[in-house]
């Protein structure tokens, strides 16, 4: 019979051969803890490292170029706090007009290269308004139609970004002659802008005149505006271009439009890009920076102010 050493003696086998088991299971439950908290940390950095830029709502990646709006330093400062963050833009809804007071968002290159989603069918109520936004039949037969702050056409490269800029709270009353002529051509330059320097700001929203005698329509009497403003700055510089649109049709040029951001903040008393731009640099107009298209002015007055 074979011999045992002393240290490997049948009783010593048994104990070692226990151990390892046990020492074995205690490695199995290590791993299973590890695999539930490190491993999914691990694969999602290894995701977001290779995906490309991230979704403000989710933390996935998307390709837009854009960040979270709740993050963004460029938002509008004002008495009015109802601030709402959608995925891509955010707003100050103000129960008074049944609009927003101002909608700021980002607009990038990138997201204007991405493919086009289908444009939505359907006006929604704004769920994350806590008073409760406009709704859909406000605006039903009242010879205004349901004008976007957030274009479309600058939601156009995501599915959920394109839901989220139907919502009412997006919306204000606008003359069909000035939505589909000089704002269209006003919105239609700023994507130029956007792909021509990578990233803008803009903000932009109602104003109201005369606040004893404005115009109302539907059951939640929303507001008409007497014009709009739309300010843009480019990312990462001082170089901005504000224009104050009024809501009828016009035939005049875009650059007659022009006004300084100062200008805005006197007549909305909303402070714009406080974090950014200093008092000088909120009041020049510098429209050369900014080019118009002649082309694009002569297709508004010679098509769509024509358009019914």
């Amino acid at each position: 019979m074979t011999k045992f050493r002393k240290s490997h003696s049948k009783s010593d086998r048994g104990d070692s051969w226990f151990a390892r088991v046990v020492s074995f299971t205690v490695l199995l439950v290590v791993a299973a803890i590890a695999s539930v908290f490190y491993l999914p940390s691990m694969f999602e950095e290894q995701s977001n490292s290779q995906s490309g830029n991230y979704s403000q709502s989710s933390g996935e990646y998307d390709k837009s170029g854009l960040t979270p709006a709740f993050h963004r330093e460029f938002l509008p400062v004002s008495d009015n706090k109802s601030i709402v963050h959608h995925d891509y833009y955010s707003l100050a809804y103000n129960e008074k007009y049944e609009q927003a007071d101002w909608v700021a968002y980002e607009l990038t290159k990138e997201s204007l290269q991405a493919k086009n989603v289908p444009r939505a069918k359907r006006f929604n109520s704004d769920p994350k308004v806590k008073t409760k936004s406009a709704v859909h039949s406000d605006y039903s037969h009242s010879g205004y139609t349901r004008g976007h702050m957030a274009p479309a056409g600058d939601m156009a490269f995501s599915s959920d970004a394109m839901k989220q800029c139907f919502y009412m709270s997006n919306m204000s009353p606008q003359l069909r002659q000035c939505n589909n002529g000089i704002w269209k051509e006003l919105e239609e330059t700023v994507r130029d802008w956007a792909y021509k320097k990578g990233s803008v700001y803009i903000a932009t929203g109602p104003l109201f005149y005369d606040d004893g005698d404005t115009p109302r329509i539907g059951k939640n009497k929303v507001a008409v505006p007497d014009a709009f403003y739309k300010i843009i700055l480019e990312k990462d510089t001082d170089k901005s271009v504000s224009f104050i649109i009024p809501n009828e049709l016009s035939n005049k040029h875009l650059k007659e439009y022009q006004v300084s951001i100062n200008d805005v903040e006197e007549q909305t008393g909303i402070n714009f890009f406080s974090g950014i731009l200093d008092e000088e640099a909120e009041s020049v107009k510098e429209i050369k920076y900014w080019p118009i298209s002649d082309k694009k002015y002569r297709e508004r007055v010679n098509n769509w102010n024509k358009q019914q």
